[in-house]
Protein backbone atom coordinates (compact mmCIF):
# COMPACT_ATOMS: atom_id res chain seq x y z
CA UNK A 1 0.00 0.00 0.00
CA UNK A 2 2.80 2.20 0.83
CA UNK A 3 4.07 1.64 -2.49
CA UNK A 4 1.05 2.63 -4.46
CA UNK A 5 0.45 6.08 -2.14
CA UNK A 6 4.27 6.78 -3.27
CA UNK A 7 3.44 5.95 -6.93
CA UNK A 8 0.73 7.95 -7.15
CA UNK A 9 2.53 11.03 -5.42
CA UNK A 10 5.45 10.76 -7.45
CA UNK A 11 3.38 10.57 -10.66
CA UNK A 12 1.39 13.47 -9.85
CA UNK A 13 4.40 15.47 -9.25
CA UNK A 14 6.54 14.34 -12.47
CA UNK A 15 3.38 15.06 -14.65
CA UNK A 16 3.36 18.52 -13.34
CA UNK A 17 7.22 18.65 -13.74
CA UNK A 18 6.84 17.27 -17.08
CA UNK A 19 4.34 19.39 -18.56
CA UNK A 20 6.13 23.06 -17.12
CA UNK A 21 9.27 21.84 -18.27
CA UNK A 22 9.28 20.41 -21.91
CA UNK A 23 5.58 21.23 -22.56
CA UNK A 24 6.29 24.06 -24.48
CA UNK A 25 9.18 22.85 -26.57
CA UNK A 26 7.81 19.37 -27.75
CA UNK A 27 4.06 18.53 -29.16
CA UNK A 28 4.18 14.99 -28.13
CA UNK A 29 1.59 14.04 -25.65
CA UNK A 30 2.56 14.63 -22.15
CA UNK A 31 0.25 11.52 -20.86
CA UNK A 32 3.02 9.65 -23.10
CA UNK A 33 5.99 11.10 -22.16
CA UNK A 34 4.66 10.90 -18.24
CA UNK A 35 4.04 7.20 -19.02
CA UNK A 36 7.65 6.39 -20.53
CA UNK A 37 9.36 8.27 -17.96
CA UNK A 38 6.74 6.32 -15.12
CA UNK A 39 7.99 3.12 -16.45
CA UNK A 40 10.92 1.94 -14.12
CA UNK A 41 8.20 2.39 -11.08
CA UNK A 42 5.38 0.84 -12.36
CA UNK A 43 7.64 -2.11 -13.86
CA UNK A 44 9.19 -2.61 -9.91
CA UNK A 45 5.72 -2.32 -7.94
CA UNK A 46 4.20 -5.02 -10.63
CA UNK A 47 6.90 -7.19 -10.17
CA UNK A 48 6.50 -6.58 -5.75
CA UNK A 49 2.95 -6.83 -6.10
CA UNK A 50 3.10 -10.46 -7.89
CA UNK A 51 6.14 -11.25 -5.87
CA UNK A 52 5.22 -10.18 -2.33
CA UNK A 53 7.42 -13.06 -0.96
CA UNK A 54 10.57 -12.66 -2.45
CA UNK A 55 12.90 -10.18 -0.90
CA UNK A 56 15.08 -8.38 -3.70
CA UNK A 57 14.35 -7.57 -7.19
CA UNK A 58 16.17 -8.92 -9.75
CA UNK A 59 19.12 -6.53 -11.04
CA UNK A 60 18.34 -6.71 -14.81
CA UNK A 61 14.56 -5.52 -14.07
CA UNK A 62 16.49 -2.61 -12.57
CA UNK A 63 19.66 -1.34 -14.60
CA UNK A 64 17.28 -2.22 -18.13
CA UNK A 65 14.05 0.25 -17.40
CA UNK A 66 16.65 2.80 -15.95
CA UNK A 67 19.01 2.99 -19.19
CA UNK A 68 16.00 2.54 -21.67
CA UNK A 69 13.56 5.01 -20.07
CA UNK A 70 15.25 8.31 -20.11
CA UNK A 71 16.86 7.55 -23.53
CA UNK A 72 13.06 6.96 -25.34
CA UNK A 73 11.58 10.02 -22.99
CA UNK A 74 14.24 12.44 -24.86
CA UNK A 75 13.89 10.74 -28.37
CA UNK A 76 10.09 11.73 -27.30
CA UNK A 77 10.95 14.80 -26.93
CA UNK A 78 13.26 15.91 -29.83
CA UNK A 79 10.97 13.92 -32.81
CA UNK A 80 8.31 16.47 -30.81
CA UNK A 81 9.77 19.39 -31.64
CA UNK A 82 8.17 21.66 -34.28
CA UNK A 83 10.14 21.76 -37.21
CA UNK A 84 11.82 24.99 -38.47
CA UNK A 85 10.03 26.23 -41.49
CA UNK A 86 13.08 28.57 -42.65
CA UNK A 87 15.64 30.48 -40.35
CA UNK A 88 13.53 33.77 -40.48
CA UNK A 89 10.52 32.80 -39.46
CA UNK A 90 11.51 30.44 -37.00
CA UNK A 91 13.76 33.02 -35.44
CA UNK A 92 11.17 35.87 -35.37
CA UNK A 93 8.34 33.07 -33.76
CA UNK A 94 10.42 32.40 -31.02
CA UNK A 95 11.09 36.38 -29.69
CA UNK A 96 8.76 36.91 -26.76
CA UNK A 97 8.22 39.79 -24.15
CA UNK A 98 7.91 37.17 -22.01
CA UNK A 99 11.94 35.54 -21.51
CA UNK A 100 12.73 32.60 -19.56
CA UNK A 101 16.28 33.58 -18.08
CA UNK A 102 17.01 29.48 -18.47
CA UNK A 103 17.52 29.95 -22.48
CA UNK A 104 20.47 32.34 -21.81
CA UNK A 105 22.89 28.78 -21.51
CA UNK A 106 26.09 29.03 -20.51
CA UNK A 107 27.23 26.10 -22.80
CA UNK A 108 29.75 27.52 -24.80
CA UNK A 109 27.90 25.57 -27.66
CA UNK A 110 25.08 27.63 -27.08
CA UNK A 111 27.19 30.69 -27.73
CA UNK A 112 28.47 29.74 -31.06
CA UNK A 113 27.57 32.06 -34.61
CA UNK A 114 25.06 29.31 -36.07
CA UNK A 115 23.04 29.43 -32.72
CA UNK A 116 23.28 33.38 -32.40
CA UNK A 117 23.44 34.99 -36.13
CA UNK A 118 19.57 36.66 -36.39
CA UNK A 119 19.40 37.24 -40.85
CA UNK A 120 16.45 39.20 -39.60
CA UNK A 121 17.28 42.33 -38.73
CA UNK A 122 14.15 43.07 -36.82
CA UNK A 123 14.46 40.72 -34.34
CA UNK A 124 16.59 43.13 -32.54
CA UNK A 125 15.56 44.98 -29.97
CA UNK A 126 17.45 47.81 -29.98
CA UNK A 127 18.41 50.31 -32.57
CA UNK A 128 22.19 51.63 -34.17
CA UNK A 129 21.60 54.53 -31.97
CA UNK A 130 21.18 52.63 -29.02
CA UNK A 131 23.81 50.07 -29.83
CA UNK A 132 26.24 52.75 -29.97
CA UNK A 133 25.48 53.85 -26.58
CA UNK A 134 25.31 50.34 -25.29
CA UNK A 135 29.09 49.81 -26.70
CA UNK A 136 29.73 53.22 -24.61
CA UNK A 137 28.80 51.65 -21.29
CA UNK A 138 31.84 49.07 -21.57
CA UNK A 139 35.36 51.07 -20.52
CA UNK A 140 37.36 48.89 -22.02
CA UNK A 141 39.42 49.21 -19.06
CA UNK A 142 36.93 47.59 -17.08
CA UNK A 143 35.56 44.83 -19.79
CA UNK A 144 36.69 44.96 -23.16
CA UNK A 145 33.75 44.58 -25.27
CA UNK A 146 34.61 42.56 -28.24
CA UNK A 147 31.56 41.81 -29.85
CA UNK A 148 27.48 42.15 -29.96
CA UNK A 149 25.36 39.27 -30.55
CA UNK A 150 21.18 39.08 -31.11
CA UNK A 151 19.12 36.35 -29.76
CA UNK A 152 15.61 36.60 -30.17
CA UNK A 153 15.65 35.85 -26.69
CA UNK A 154 18.31 38.77 -26.10
CA UNK A 155 21.51 40.46 -26.34
CA UNK A 156 25.01 39.15 -25.89
CA UNK A 157 27.84 41.42 -25.06
CA UNK A 158 31.02 38.94 -25.52
CA UNK A 159 34.53 40.27 -24.62
CA UNK A 160 37.26 40.13 -22.03
CA UNK A 161 37.03 41.33 -18.36
CA UNK A 162 39.82 43.64 -17.48
CA UNK A 163 38.98 44.15 -13.48
CA UNK A 164 38.12 41.48 -10.52
CA UNK A 165 33.63 40.58 -11.37
CA UNK A 166 32.73 42.40 -8.10
CA UNK A 167 34.15 45.52 -9.55
CA UNK A 168 33.03 44.79 -13.34
CA UNK A 169 29.61 43.96 -12.49
CA UNK A 170 28.02 46.86 -10.69
CA UNK A 171 30.22 49.27 -13.20
CA UNK A 172 28.57 47.97 -16.39
CA UNK A 173 25.26 47.57 -14.61
CA UNK A 174 25.13 50.95 -13.62
CA UNK A 175 26.55 52.53 -17.06
CA UNK A 176 23.85 50.40 -18.75
CA UNK A 177 21.53 51.67 -16.10
CA UNK A 178 21.75 55.21 -17.16
CA UNK A 179 21.15 54.77 -21.08
CA UNK A 180 18.22 51.86 -20.90
CA UNK A 181 16.49 52.56 -17.40
CA UNK A 182 15.10 49.41 -15.92
CA UNK A 183 14.18 47.87 -19.22
CA UNK A 184 16.37 45.27 -19.51
CA UNK A 185 17.64 42.66 -16.59
CA UNK A 186 21.66 42.42 -16.84
CA UNK A 187 22.85 39.19 -16.32
CA UNK A 188 26.58 38.70 -15.71
CA UNK A 189 27.69 34.60 -16.98
CA UNK A 190 30.27 32.24 -17.08
CA UNK A 191 30.57 30.11 -20.24
CA UNK A 192 31.70 26.45 -19.42
CA UNK A 193 35.04 27.45 -20.13
CA UNK A 194 35.01 30.37 -18.14
CA UNK A 195 34.88 32.96 -20.10
CA UNK A 196 32.40 35.93 -19.01
CA UNK A 197 29.68 37.42 -21.12
CA UNK A 198 26.87 40.13 -20.02
CA UNK A 199 23.41 39.53 -21.25
CA UNK A 200 20.77 41.94 -21.57
CA UNK A 201 17.27 40.68 -21.20
CA UNK A 202 13.83 42.23 -21.71
CA UNK A 203 12.94 42.95 -17.50
CA UNK A 204 9.61 41.56 -16.97
CA UNK A 205 9.69 43.43 -13.94
CA UNK A 206 10.23 46.75 -15.26
CA UNK A 207 7.95 50.24 -14.63
CA UNK A 208 5.30 48.69 -17.29
CA UNK A 209 4.29 45.90 -15.22
CA UNK A 210 4.47 47.64 -11.83
CA UNK A 211 0.73 48.21 -11.98
CA UNK A 212 0.46 44.64 -12.36
CA UNK A 213 3.06 43.71 -10.05
CA UNK A 214 1.07 46.06 -7.34
CA UNK A 215 -2.00 44.42 -8.39
CA UNK A 216 -0.76 40.44 -7.96
CA UNK A 217 -1.27 39.27 -4.24
CA UNK A 218 1.95 37.27 -4.03
CA UNK A 219 1.83 36.53 -0.25
CA UNK A 220 -1.72 35.48 0.09
CA UNK A 221 -1.36 35.33 3.71
CA UNK A 222 -5.02 33.67 4.56
CA UNK A 223 -4.12 30.89 2.04
CA UNK A 224 -0.90 30.22 3.32
CA UNK A 225 -2.78 30.15 7.12
CA UNK A 226 -5.85 28.20 6.02
CA UNK A 227 -3.03 25.56 4.77
CA UNK A 228 -1.23 25.25 7.63
CA UNK A 229 -4.55 24.80 9.48
CA UNK A 230 -5.86 21.50 7.04
CA UNK A 231 -2.17 20.60 7.64
CA UNK A 232 -2.65 20.20 11.32
CA UNK A 233 -5.25 18.51 10.87
CA UNK A 234 -4.36 15.82 8.38
CA UNK A 235 -0.90 15.38 10.12
CA UNK A 236 -2.80 15.21 14.01
CA UNK A 237 -4.93 12.31 12.32
CA UNK A 238 -2.27 10.90 10.63
CA UNK A 239 -0.02 11.30 14.17
CA UNK A 240 -3.22 9.54 16.18
CA UNK A 241 -3.01 6.37 13.80
CA UNK A 242 1.16 5.92 14.34
CA UNK A 243 0.88 6.07 17.75
CA UNK A 244 -1.65 3.07 17.76
CA UNK A 245 -5.30 5.16 17.76
CA UNK A 246 -7.64 3.29 15.47
CA UNK A 247 -10.30 4.71 13.67
CA UNK A 248 -13.12 3.10 15.58
CA UNK A 249 -11.36 4.76 18.88
CA UNK A 250 -12.06 8.19 17.68
CA UNK A 251 -15.36 7.78 16.52
CA UNK A 252 -16.14 6.47 19.78
CA UNK A 253 -13.58 8.98 21.90
CA UNK A 254 -12.68 11.82 19.87
CA UNK A 255 -10.30 13.54 22.16
CA UNK A 256 -7.81 10.76 21.05
CA UNK A 257 -6.46 12.73 18.94
CA UNK A 258 -4.56 14.83 20.73
CA UNK A 259 -2.65 11.75 20.59
CA UNK A 260 -1.29 12.68 17.24
CA UNK A 261 0.02 16.30 18.31
CA UNK A 262 3.73 15.07 19.10
CA UNK A 263 3.90 13.74 15.66
CA UNK A 264 1.85 16.86 13.82
CA UNK A 265 3.47 19.71 15.96
CA UNK A 266 7.27 18.20 15.24
CA UNK A 267 6.60 17.77 11.72
CA UNK A 268 4.70 21.19 11.18
CA UNK A 269 7.87 22.97 12.95
CA UNK A 270 10.69 21.36 11.09
CA UNK A 271 8.81 21.34 7.21
CA UNK A 272 7.91 25.32 8.45
CA UNK A 273 11.02 26.81 9.99
CA UNK A 274 12.92 24.90 6.83
CA UNK A 275 10.73 26.82 4.59
CA UNK A 276 10.70 30.25 6.40
CA UNK A 277 14.68 30.13 6.43
CA UNK A 278 14.38 30.18 2.52
CA UNK A 279 11.57 33.20 2.67
CA UNK A 280 13.51 35.13 5.46
CA UNK A 281 16.54 35.16 3.25
CA UNK A 282 15.04 35.96 0.24
CA UNK A 283 13.36 38.42 1.78
CA UNK A 284 16.21 40.26 2.90
CA UNK A 285 17.73 39.86 -0.42
CA UNK A 286 14.60 41.81 -1.90
CA UNK A 287 13.88 38.89 -4.14
CA UNK A 288 10.46 38.53 -4.74
CA UNK A 289 8.76 35.53 -3.52
CA UNK A 290 5.74 33.85 -1.78
CA UNK A 291 4.77 32.77 2.07
CA UNK A 292 5.36 29.20 2.91
CA UNK A 293 2.90 26.83 1.68
CA UNK A 294 1.95 23.80 3.08
CA UNK A 295 0.62 20.69 1.45
CA UNK A 296 -1.53 18.65 3.34
CA UNK A 297 -3.02 14.74 2.15
CA UNK A 298 -5.37 12.98 3.90
CA UNK A 299 -2.83 9.82 3.97
CA UNK A 300 0.80 8.51 4.20
CA UNK A 301 2.66 11.16 6.66
CA UNK A 302 -0.52 13.33 6.05
CA UNK A 303 1.56 16.00 4.64
CA UNK A 304 3.99 16.49 1.22
CA UNK A 305 5.76 18.85 2.53
CA UNK A 306 5.35 22.75 2.25
CA UNK A 307 7.37 25.06 -0.29
CA UNK A 308 8.20 29.06 -1.29
CA UNK A 309 7.48 29.93 -5.17
CA UNK A 310 10.59 32.73 -5.99
CA UNK A 311 9.21 34.91 -8.41
CA UNK A 312 12.23 37.48 -9.06
CA UNK A 313 15.80 37.25 -9.75
CA UNK A 314 18.19 36.85 -7.72
CA UNK A 315 21.05 39.27 -7.35
CA UNK A 316 24.50 37.51 -7.21
CA UNK A 317 25.71 33.66 -6.22
CA UNK A 318 26.11 35.04 -2.55
CA UNK A 319 22.31 35.62 -2.35
CA UNK A 320 22.26 31.49 -4.14
CA UNK A 321 24.14 30.38 -1.22
CA UNK A 322 22.47 31.62 1.52
CA UNK A 323 18.56 31.66 0.51
CA UNK A 324 19.41 27.75 -0.61
CA UNK A 325 21.39 26.87 2.87
CA UNK A 326 18.88 28.93 5.33
CA UNK A 327 16.90 25.95 4.67
CA UNK A 328 18.39 22.92 5.17
CA UNK A 329 20.22 24.94 8.02
CA UNK A 330 17.03 25.76 10.20
CA UNK A 331 14.96 22.86 9.53
CA UNK A 332 18.16 20.45 11.02
CA UNK A 333 18.26 22.80 13.59
CA UNK A 334 14.63 21.90 14.56
CA UNK A 335 15.54 18.15 13.62
CA UNK A 336 18.07 17.86 15.70
CA UNK A 337 16.59 17.99 19.28
CA UNK A 338 13.43 16.99 18.28
CA UNK A 339 14.80 13.49 17.04
CA UNK A 340 17.03 13.36 20.02
CA UNK A 341 14.05 13.87 22.25
CA UNK A 342 12.33 11.75 20.04
CA UNK A 343 14.44 8.64 20.25
CA UNK A 344 15.02 9.00 23.97
CA UNK A 345 11.51 8.18 24.49
CA UNK A 346 11.44 5.38 21.74
CA UNK A 347 12.08 1.53 22.59
CA UNK A 348 14.30 -0.94 21.51
CA UNK A 349 13.25 -4.41 19.69
CA UNK A 350 14.69 -6.82 18.16
CA UNK A 351 15.64 -5.78 14.37
CA UNK A 352 12.74 -7.15 11.79
CA UNK A 353 13.70 -9.76 8.92
CA UNK A 354 12.18 -7.13 6.39
CA UNK A 355 14.25 -4.10 7.10
CA UNK A 356 13.24 -0.86 5.71
CA UNK A 357 13.60 2.66 5.94
CA UNK A 358 9.92 3.33 6.65
CA UNK A 359 9.44 0.33 8.48
CA UNK A 360 9.27 3.25 11.82
CA UNK A 361 8.11 -0.22 14.70
CA UNK A 362 11.58 -1.58 14.10
CA UNK A 363 13.92 0.40 12.23
CA UNK A 364 17.80 -0.92 11.66
CA UNK A 365 19.53 2.78 13.06
CA UNK A 366 22.60 1.34 10.95
CA UNK A 367 21.72 2.57 7.53
CA UNK A 368 22.54 5.96 8.04
CA UNK A 369 26.35 7.12 9.69
CA UNK A 370 24.25 10.19 11.59
CA UNK A 371 21.35 8.28 13.10
CA UNK A 372 23.16 5.42 13.92
CA UNK A 373 25.24 7.80 16.01
CA UNK A 374 22.88 10.32 17.31
CA UNK A 375 20.45 6.93 18.49
CA UNK A 376 23.40 5.68 20.50
CA UNK A 377 23.82 9.03 22.06
CA UNK A 378 20.16 9.19 22.99
CA UNK A 379 19.72 5.60 23.95
CA UNK A 380 23.25 4.83 25.76
CA UNK A 381 23.00 1.01 26.92
CA UNK A 382 19.69 0.11 25.69
CA UNK A 383 21.04 0.01 21.50
CA UNK A 384 22.96 -3.05 21.21
CA UNK A 385 24.20 -4.76 18.66
CA UNK A 386 20.78 -6.39 16.86
CA UNK A 387 18.48 -4.28 18.10
CA UNK A 388 16.19 -1.90 16.45
CA UNK A 389 14.18 1.10 17.12
CA UNK A 390 10.27 1.35 17.38
CA UNK A 391 10.40 4.67 16.78
CA UNK A 392 8.13 7.49 19.25
CA UNK A 393 5.98 9.62 17.14
CA UNK A 394 7.98 12.69 17.74
CA UNK A 395 10.97 10.67 16.95
CA UNK A 396 8.98 10.05 13.18
CA UNK A 397 8.60 13.61 12.96
CA UNK A 398 12.47 14.12 13.71
CA UNK A 399 13.27 11.19 11.29
CA UNK A 400 11.42 12.49 8.48
CA UNK A 401 13.10 15.96 8.54
CA UNK A 402 16.65 14.10 8.54
CA UNK A 403 15.37 12.45 5.36
CA UNK A 404 13.95 15.67 4.11
CA UNK A 405 16.93 17.63 5.14
CA UNK A 406 19.24 14.78 2.94
CA UNK A 407 17.07 15.03 0.32
CA UNK A 408 16.98 18.37 -0.05
CA UNK A 409 20.72 18.70 0.20
CA UNK A 410 21.33 16.47 -2.75
CA UNK A 411 23.39 18.79 -5.35
CA UNK A 412 21.43 18.17 -8.13
CA UNK A 413 19.52 20.98 -10.30
CA UNK A 414 16.51 23.24 -7.73
CA UNK A 415 17.60 21.42 -5.01
CA UNK A 416 18.80 23.48 -1.68
CA UNK A 417 22.02 20.99 -2.52
CA UNK A 418 22.02 22.14 -6.31
CA UNK A 419 21.59 25.88 -5.76
CA UNK A 420 24.93 25.73 -3.22
CA UNK A 421 27.25 23.83 -5.59
CA UNK A 422 25.38 26.49 -8.22
CA UNK A 423 26.80 29.37 -5.79
CA UNK A 424 30.04 27.43 -4.78
CA UNK A 425 31.49 26.60 -8.14
CA UNK A 426 29.60 27.84 -10.90
CA UNK A 427 27.12 27.03 -12.78
CA UNK A 428 28.77 24.98 -15.56
CA UNK A 429 30.52 22.57 -12.80
CA UNK A 430 27.23 22.29 -10.94
CA UNK A 431 26.15 20.80 -13.69
CA UNK A 432 28.82 18.14 -14.18
CA UNK A 433 28.14 17.89 -10.20
CA UNK A 434 24.58 17.28 -10.80
CA UNK A 435 24.97 14.62 -13.45
CA UNK A 436 27.59 12.71 -11.31
CA UNK A 437 25.51 12.82 -8.29
CA UNK A 438 22.48 11.23 -10.27
CA UNK A 439 24.65 8.16 -11.60
CA UNK A 440 25.70 7.75 -8.09
CA UNK A 441 22.06 7.62 -6.34
CA UNK A 442 21.44 5.02 -9.45
CA UNK A 443 23.91 3.27 -8.04
CA UNK A 444 23.14 3.31 -4.44
CA UNK A 445 19.71 2.39 -5.18
CA UNK A 446 21.12 -1.23 -6.56
CA UNK A 447 22.54 -1.84 -3.36
CA UNK A 448 19.63 -0.44 -1.36
CA UNK A 449 15.93 -0.28 -2.90
CA UNK A 450 14.79 2.18 -0.59
CA UNK A 451 16.42 4.79 -2.96
CA UNK A 452 14.66 3.75 -6.07
CA UNK A 453 12.46 6.90 -5.33
CA UNK A 454 15.22 9.37 -4.69
CA UNK A 455 16.92 7.89 -8.28
CA UNK A 456 13.07 8.32 -9.96
CA UNK A 457 13.02 12.20 -8.63
CA UNK A 458 16.39 13.03 -9.66
CA UNK A 459 15.95 11.63 -13.32
CA UNK A 460 12.89 13.82 -14.24
CA UNK A 461 14.48 16.99 -12.20
CA UNK A 462 15.65 19.57 -14.42
CA UNK A 463 19.55 19.56 -13.84
CA UNK A 464 19.97 23.60 -14.41
CA UNK A 465 19.74 25.96 -11.79
CA UNK A 466 17.98 29.58 -12.86
CA UNK A 467 21.49 31.72 -12.72
CA UNK A 468 21.59 34.99 -10.43
CA UNK A 469 22.13 38.29 -12.16
CA UNK A 470 25.77 38.57 -11.49
CA UNK A 471 26.43 34.60 -12.16
CA UNK A 472 30.80 35.27 -12.24
CA UNK A 473 31.52 37.05 -8.91
CA UNK A 474 32.78 33.86 -6.52
CA UNK A 475 31.87 33.03 -2.62
CA UNK A 476 33.78 34.20 0.09
CA UNK A 477 35.77 31.53 2.07
CA UNK A 478 33.36 31.31 4.77
CA UNK A 479 30.82 30.43 2.64
CA UNK A 480 32.41 27.80 0.57
CA UNK A 481 33.38 25.79 4.32
CA UNK A 482 29.58 26.60 5.51
CA UNK A 483 29.16 24.46 1.75
CA UNK A 484 31.26 21.48 2.24
CA UNK A 485 29.66 21.28 5.84
CA UNK A 486 26.52 21.00 4.36
CA UNK A 487 27.04 18.74 1.33
CA UNK A 488 29.56 16.37 4.67
CA UNK A 489 25.84 16.63 6.76
CA UNK A 490 24.52 14.69 3.46
CA UNK A 491 27.13 12.28 2.94
CA UNK A 492 26.85 11.27 6.67
CA UNK A 493 23.32 10.62 6.75
CA UNK A 494 23.41 9.00 3.45
CA UNK A 495 26.69 6.24 3.94
CA UNK A 496 25.47 3.35 6.52
CA UNK A 497 27.46 2.96 9.37
CA UNK A 498 30.99 1.28 9.25
CA UNK A 499 31.62 -1.93 10.48
CA UNK A 500 34.72 -0.91 12.64
CA UNK A 501 32.61 1.80 14.05
CA UNK A 502 29.45 -0.39 14.67
CA UNK A 503 31.66 -2.96 16.36
CA UNK A 504 33.06 -0.25 18.73
CA UNK A 505 29.79 1.60 19.51
CA UNK A 506 28.37 -2.17 20.43
CA UNK A 507 25.51 -1.38 17.97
Amino acid sequence: MDLIILFIILSTISYIVIQRSVGKITQTPMFLLWLVLMSPPLIWIAWYLVNPDQGSMPKSLIIIPLIFSPLLYIWLIEIGKPKKKSNTSSETNSSSPQVKKEKISTSTDNLTKEKIKTPNVEVRPINAEEEKALRDCFPWGVYYLQKIDYLPQAILCLGKLMKPPEEAYPTIKANLEKIFHDRFLIIFQETLQGQPFFALVPNPYSQNQKQKQESEKLTRPWMALGLLLLTLVTTTLIGAMISGVTVEELERTPSLITEGLPYSLCLIAILGVHELGHYLFAVYYKVRTTLPYFIPIPFFLGTFGAFISIRGSIPNRKAVFDIGLAGPVAGFLITLPVLTWGLAYSDVVPIAENVSMLNFQALDPRFSFFFAVLSKLALGSQLVAGQAIALHPAAIAGYIGLIVTALNLIPVGQLDGGHIVHAMFGQGKALVIGQITRVLVILLAFVREEFLLWAMILLFMPIADQPALNDVTELDDKRDFCGLLALGLLITILLPLPGTIAQWLNI
